[in-house]
């Protein structure tokens, strides 16, 4: 192992016990990026496989060309978005009956996020359920040139598990050589006048080489049926939030989210119909451009099989295009035993899409 390798292992390997974080406050404050020595991103992702080496490898997913005009002249902006489910519920309470416990163990499934993560480069990388962003993403992701930032939820059900790590959130990192941070907010979702335990964070970056700005937010609403009205009126809010931050829809947007709500609920219609003029990316790769895919989660509990497309890349289609789209995992790649497993990390499929701005927007944004 040469001693750029050792020295990246070193860097990895401290990120791996890290429990501590839990008992102390300062689980909240991030360290400073100055003193963090740069990685370069092929290094890491060997590092990371020399770790998973047991493991079988990792699934091969295409993208989709989806682009209908000519090039733009820029490079496109590629975004990901991914609940990337936090250790302590998937160790703790989530209770996927057909996943090994060996699959969970943080020391190589978060090697499998990473993993998952360099494969693509995201110029920009939406998560939720984050609930190790202080001892690992942060850390790690800042040594790869990306600026992040965390919103936990006030109430986050990993801390009643124990030895947790922390509270969940969500986490929002972009490139600093390519986009620049204009503005930043933290919003704590309300329905019905109430503050929820649900968060958003979205930010107004400004494109380095092009000079345009565009708003981008990740968002993870209310789980689980019966809180159908209470997700419609979290999206509300934040599309209230959004309006205000976009200036009545005059910056471009783009909001990433594991929304728990499938196409035929209120909230993705709120957000469908919005006057913010959105579309969902996801359905481009659809025979009509319509159409949902059929999943982008799929998971086996003690209450049964769970097989449903609850996460979204949203755009402003009249100042955006998408020119590909990440393929998903076809259910033979998947398995039997779904997700997570010793192959994938979690129980939601990653979506990755890479954006342009329309060179002569109409100003229908």
């Amino acid at each position: 192992m040469g001693n750029g390798t050792s020295r990246l292992y070193s860097a990895l390997a401290k990120t791996l016990n890290s429990s501590a974080a839990s008992q102390h406050p300062e689980y909240l404050v991030s360290p400073d990026p100055e003193h963090l020595e740069p990685i370069d991103p092929k290094e890491l992702l060997e590092e990371c496989r020399a770790v998973l080496h047991t493991r079988p490898p990792r699934y091969q997913r295409d993208f989709v060309d989806l682009r209908t005009e000519c090039p733009s002249s820029h490079p496109p902006i590629r975004v990901m978005q991914w609940n990337i489910l936090a250790q302590a519920l998937g160790e703790g309470k989530d209770n996927f009956v057909q996943c090994p416990v060996e699959a969970l163990k943080w020391e190589e499934r978060k090697c499998l996020i990473l993993e998952e993560i360099l494969a693509y480069q995201p110029d920009i990388l939406c998560l939720q359920e984050v609930d190790h962003y202080f001892d690992t993403f942060q850390p790690l992701l800042s040594r790869l040139g990306y600026q992040g930032t965390f919103f936990p939820k006030p109430w986050s059900p990993c801390l009643d598990v124990e030895h947790n790590n922390g509270p969940d959130g969500c986490a929002l990192f972009f490139l600093q050589n390519r986009f620049k941070l204009v503005h930043s907010a933290n919003i704590r979702l309300t329905a019905m006048t109430l503050k929820t335990n649900q968060v958003a964070i979205a930010q107004t970056l400004e494109c380095k080489e092009s000079g345009r700005q565009f708003c981008i937010a990740v968002t993870h609403l209310k789980a689980r049926t019966g809180w159908e009205q209470f997700r419609s009126a979290q999206g509300c809010d934040l599309l209230r939030n959004l309006q205000s931050i976009t200036q009545g829809a005059k910056l471009p947007l783009i909001v990433c989210g594991d929304f728990n709500a499938e196409p035929t609920e209120e909230v993705y219609k709120h957000f469908a119909s919005s006057s913010l003029n959105l579309n969902s990316a996801y359905k481009l790769l659809s025979a009509d451009g319509q159409s949902e895919p059929p999943y982008t989660t799929w998971k086996i509990r003690t209450s049964g099989e769970c097989r449903h497309t609850l996460d979204y890349i949203w755009y402003s289609k009249h100042a955006l295009s998408v020119r590909s789209a990440l393929d998903l995992l076809t259910e033979e790649q998947i398995g039997p035993n779904r997700l997570p497993s010793f192959n994938y990390p979690s129980d939601h499929l990653s979506l990755v899409c890479d954006f342009s701005f329309n060179e002569e927007p109409d100003g229908l944004f």
